[in-house]
Parts: structure tokens; C-alpha cells; sequence
């Protein structure tokens, strides 16, 4: 039976995500250093190449894009865009430890949202959709390998969503450039949607290993970008 492969890669880093701040809709490029630190791993490691690429629109998953797979056009698909943080928006959670509603949405508080912002439940309802299109355009077409470019958020609701091994979304989460490769069985996705999470990306060249990037990255450290 014919299987469909999905490299989901979150994009390189930012300024504004070093510094710590919440940056969603907020359309930043990649910095200087996330940058070449996308070149080096796309020389050092090993990213799958699909047949076709779909990103956020935002700039700096373009750019990741562009950068680690050159010899595709993007198809930006705005449904791919990260979560909407509202008032707490391009704010770091020191300048919003005095905010009413902040302390509440943080603790994971349920029905508790930024005010202006996305709900966790439409932001979920989003992501679920678009990359149900994703996978319908693909069996449709006869397309198996593909890529979607995206941000942290986005990768690790679907994951949770969808993903086998069954995970929570902390337990998904990843570094800048890298991600998952996910594989697509009809019968599995038709019977259930859930698809097999059966590699992490990059991969050092002529193994199935994942590069140590993954082993000094600090889940502390993870943020929505």
C-alpha cells in the first residue's frame, strides 16, 4: 500500500525568539545568526527532499524555506501561521508577570485565552484542518513526499493531534531547523487520522540517527516562534 511522507521542519532562529518573546502573527525575519546556523546544519545534516514545500507565509519560514530545501517553490498557506498571542504579543513573560489574565493563560487554565488573541481551541481547529487538506491534496495527486515549514506551535499540535506514538505537545517539542518525519497509510489515516512519527530531522548523513542538536536542546528553552 502506497504510504505519504510529511517532513514537518520548524523554522531557524529569531531575534525576537532568543530574547524570549512571544511572537506569533508578529512577521519577523530570521536573524544573522539563525541564518547561517540553517546553511551549517543543511551541510553538516541531512533534510529529506520532497516533492513539493508548503510554509507559514511569515518571513522566517520562508527563509527556512528557501535555505534547507533551495530547489523547491514554498507554497505559503496562511492556515500555517502561528498561534495569535494578542495583547501578549512580541512581549517576553517578564513584562507580563503583572498582567490579569497572563499568570492564568500560562498555568494552562482552562478557557483562559489573551485577550485579542487566538483561543487554544480554534488555534488546534486551525492546524488540524489545514494539514487535513494537506494530506487529502496528496493521496489525491499521488504526491508522497512533502514538506511543511512551520513554527513550534504548529508542529507540535499536530503532533499531539495526530501522532503515533501517542504524545503529549511538551514531549514534541524541538530546535530551530529541525522536526519530525511523519508517514501517512491510508488505512491508518482513513480509519482514524493518525499517522507514525518514525524519525527526527535532520539526520546525519547515511544513518537514521538524529544530529546532537537534539541531545543540548533544553525544552526549557522552547517557545512559541
Amino acid at each position: 500500500m502506497k504510504s505519504y511522507l510529511i517532513y514537518l521542519i520548524r523554522h531557524g532562529m529569531t531575534e525576537e525568539g532568543n530574547a524570549g518573546r512571544y511572537i506569533g502573527h508578529t512577521d519577523v525575519p530570521l536573524s544573522e545568526a539563525g541564518v547561517q546556523q540553517l546553511r551549517e546544519m543543511a551541510e553538516a545534516y541531512e533534510y529529506p527532499q520532497p516533492d513539493v514545500v508548503f510554509s507559514s507565509p511569515l518571513k522566517r519560514c520562508l527563509q527556512t524555506a528557501q535555505i534547507v530545501f533551495p530547489e523547491a517553490d514554498a507554497m505559503p498557506m496562511r492556515d500555517l501561521i502561528e498561534y495569535n498571542f494578542g495583547e501578549f504579543e512580541n512581549k517576553t513573560a517578564e513584562e507580563l508577570e503583572n498582567h490579569p489574565v497572563f499568570p492564568r493563560w500560562l498555568a494552562g487554565e482552562e478557557g483562559v485565552d489573551p485577550p485579542f488573541g487566538e483561543s487554544s481551541r480554534d488555534f488546534q481547529t486551525r492546524i488540524m484542518q489545514v494539514f487535513c487538506r494537506i494530506v487529502d491534496g496528496l493521496i489525491k495527486t499521488g504526491t508522497t513526499r512533502a514538506a511543511i515549514v512551520t513554527h513550534g506551535g504548529v508542529i507540535t499540535t499536530l503532533l499531539s493531534t495526530f501522532g503515533l506514538p501517542q504524545a503529549p505537545m511538551h514531549e514534541w517539542m524541538m530546535p530551530e531547523g529541525c522536526g519530525y518525519t511523519v508517514r501517512i497509510t491510508p488505512m491508518l489515516w482513513s480509519g482514524g487520522q493518525k499517522m507514525e512519527v518514525i524519525e527526527e530531522l535532520p539526520i546525519v548523513p547515511g544513518s537514521f540517527s538524529e544530529p546532537d542538536i537534539f541531545e543540548d536542546f533544553n525544552v526549557e528553552d522552547f517557545l512559541y516562534d
